[in-house]
């Protein structure tokens, strides 16, 4: 049986050219790393490498063992991940972030399937008002993340290290004050008919919505009111006092506290990307169990077709 740490010195030796090279690399000195090299060579019963004056260089016999050495090291290195990632759900802790709509319509209920399950794993929820959350799996503050994003916006690539995976796509629409006039009718609502209607603006300096409220303005939408935060609840509620009309995502409308009138809009361009980031296949074995219930769960819970009758939440 090969040593491993003998084995990874021969690795290094090929990639490095040089005896000296591969053990900085390794951090071991020299003496002690050709002492490592001399045991394996005694295990192989062949000569590996040959020194020169400008390093050292594999012998035919060097080359094939690095070349198995690789494998084997690969697949240690593979089972070492796969029984971490066993072991993180039998213990240890799940750092999950979120934006408030997702927090408190949809993750609930994942994460109680989830604690179900792993009643061992100690779980941890902060919030993160997108796109921080992407920020925060990059630094490695949470584990996984809830995000949003939307359209129309100018949308760049994730950074380098994380992925982020759509899971609901909702459409954004009108919500009025009951019996509003704009509530009126059973087809969608031109957008171009909020042209000098006054208009509950949300966060115009939020960067998810800057595009939509961009949008908003080009259509000749007028701000009565500018609401600076990016939660939706003071939003329905100015709106629901009658002091404007409001594009909002089709959750946010349909499970609104205050008494409202909905109307989907046309073109139906206006929409939210509700996505999960997280890191793939480097994800603990808890993130990527959380990941899995994610892609079931929220699929099933997107929010009923809107409709031009009141909706009180």
């Amino acid at each position: 049986m090969y040593d491993p740490t003998r084995l990874a010195a021969l690795v290094a030796v090929a990639e490095a050219g040089s005896i000296t090279r591969a053990a900085a690399r390794l951090g071991y000195t020299a003496p002690a790393l050709s002492q490592q090299l001399a045991k394996l060579e005694r295990e192989a019963g062949a000569t590996l490498l040959v020194r020169h004056h400008r390093g050292a260089r594999l012998t035919a016999a060097g080359e094939l063992l690095a070349g198995r050495a690789r494998r084997v090291l690969d697949e240690l290195d593979q089972a070492r991940h796969e029984l971490a990632r066993l072991a993180g759900l039998s213990g240890g802790r799940l750092r999950v972030g979120t934006f408030t709509t997702a927090g408190i319509h949809l993750l609930p209920p994942v994460l109680s399937a989830f604690r179900r399950a792993h009643p061992e794993v100690e779980l941890a929820v902060a919030d993160y008002e997108p796109p921080a959350g992407i920020a925060a799996v990059v630094a490695g503050e949470v584990d996984l993340a809830l995000t949003h994003a939307y359209e129309p916006a100018a949308a760049g690539p994730p950074p380098v290290g994380v992925l982020v995976e759509p899971l609901l796509v909702e459409e954004l629409v009108l919500v009025t004050s009951v019996g509003h006039r704009l509530s009126e009718g059973t087809g969608r609502l031109p957008v171009g008919e909020l042209a000098g209607r006054p208009l509950i603006s949300s966060a115009p300096t939020h960067p998810p919505r800057r595009g939509v409220e961009n949008a908003l303005a080009e259509a000749g939408a007028t701000p009565a009111v500018v609401c600076e935060s990016p939660g939706y609840a003071l939003v329905c509620a100015l709106v629901s006092a009658g002091l404007g009309v409001a594009v909002v995502p089709e959750m946010v409308a349909s499970m609104a506290a205050a008494p409202l009138s909905v109307r989907r809009l046309e073109p139906a361009s206006f929409r939210r990307t509700i996505s999960v980031v997280h890191r793939g296949d480097r994800s603990t074995a808890a993130a990527a169990t959380l990941l899995a219930l994610l892609r079931g769960g929220f699929g099933r819970g997107s929010t009923a077709p809107a409709t031009n009758r009141p909706s009180v939440g």
